[in-house]
């Protein structure tokens, strides 16, 4: 039996010790990621000349009322006093109650932001599936026509406006041609049919065993996902494109030719297996702004999404809302980087 050396353990005790810096370091970074946003969300919502006291009692308003929301709202107090007690709030869960709906802002926000995350990720899928491919047959294929068709594709739904899209979607696949459902996440006859479980209606459907519920849904679905997902497929095929064209360029493709391999190996073992830590911030960053600008897709199909709610509290001035619509973005895109930092390890062993 064998006990390791006093070398070997003072090692040990290092490697755990970095390992515990660093992982201190990124607590404090993600924490104080946070807190500036709240910090500047908070501020700018209390100088803005919208009056929450107004937003909640309406334009007809009495003296007396409104005197009394001021002071049970704590407005009276400093600013720096305002914003202690709500970050003392959201220590305990508490973000205060939306004006818009009467209930809690965090219940508000578990009920709509899974219609948002059905559509984020099925349009995340479709831009990942469809984009990678072309931008890799668009670097295979550099100045020759398939590159040339594939960088006008991509140009098209870089440019065009999202809310443009989608109207002409409606009027095309929808009204002339009846291929697709219209507006909303439903038809009105399926409505309530399937118990609430995940929030995911394609989920939910098929758990309760009701085909005809997710067949709808995904009628519903597939307009406002395909127009969410040409739009980020662009960027994800453009990036793609230029990641594989840097690596085509490198000395080891040009010795994994000489030895003969394959043209799909040297593209797919070769160049693209060394851009997958590249693709994964990007398709990271990509969820990130599907699940926060969906707004305008859920506005023109009638989403009943987290997009529409944010616009709704801040067409109202509800800055309680507002705030939880931020917190959870910024959640969001802290969650997403760290994720993809993880994933760095195991697609990179370097980066350990």
């Amino acid at each position: 039996m064998t006990f390791p050396s006093g070398t070997e353990t003072a090692g040990r005790y290092a490697a755990y010790g970095r390992r515990a810096n660093n992982g201190a370091r990124l607590l404090g970074s993600v924490l104080a990621t946070l807190f500036g946003l709240l910090v500047l969300t908070f501020v700018i919502g209390r100088v803005l000349p919208a009056d929450p006291v107004i937003a909640i009692l309406g334009d007809d308003y009495d003296p007396a009322a409104y005197q009394r929301v001021f002071l049970e709202l704590g407005l009276d107090q400093p600013l720096y006093v305002q914003f202690g007690i709500y970050i003392k709030n959201i220590l305990t869960g508490d973000l205060g109650n939306a004006v818009i709906t009467g209930r809690p802002v965090i219940q508000d926000i578990l009920r709509v932001f899974p219609a948002t995350m059905e559509l984020a990720t099925i349009s995340l899928l479709i831009a990942v599936l469809v984009g990678v491919p072309l931008g890799v047959i668009a670097a295979v294929n550099r100045d020759r026509l398939p590159d040339h068709i594939i960088r006008v594709v991509t140009l098209l739904g870089f440019s065009a406006p999202v809310f443009w899209l989608g109207l002409m979607g409606l009027v095309v696949f929808y009204a002339h041609l009846g291929w697709v459902a219209g507006s909303g996440r439903l038809s009105l006859f399926y409505l309530d049919l399937v118990p609430y479980r995940t929030g995911l209606i394609l989920l939910d459907s098929l758990l309760a065993g009701e085909m005809d519920v997710f067949w709808d849904a995904l009628n519903h679905l597939v307009l406002p996902a395909s127009i969410l997902g040409y739009a980020s497929m662009a960027y994800i095929a453009r990036m793609t494109r230029s990641f594989m064209l840097a690596q085509m360029n490198q000395e080891y493709i040009l010795t994994a030719r000489i030895k003969g391999c394959s043209p799909n190996a040297v593209i797919w073992k070769h160049a693209f297996k060394n851009i997958r830590v590249q693709l994964l911030t990007i398709v990271a960053l990509t969820y990130g702004g599907l699940v926060d600008g969906a707004v305008l897709i859920e506005t023109v199909f009638a989403w009943p999404g987290f997009g529409q709610y944010m616009v709704g509290a801040l067409t109202f001035g509800d800055m309680n809302a507002v705030l939880g619509c931020v917190l959870l973005i910024g959640i969001i895109f802290v969650g997403l980087n760290l994720l993809s930092d993880a994933l760095y390890r195991v697609f990179d062993p370097r980066t350990k």
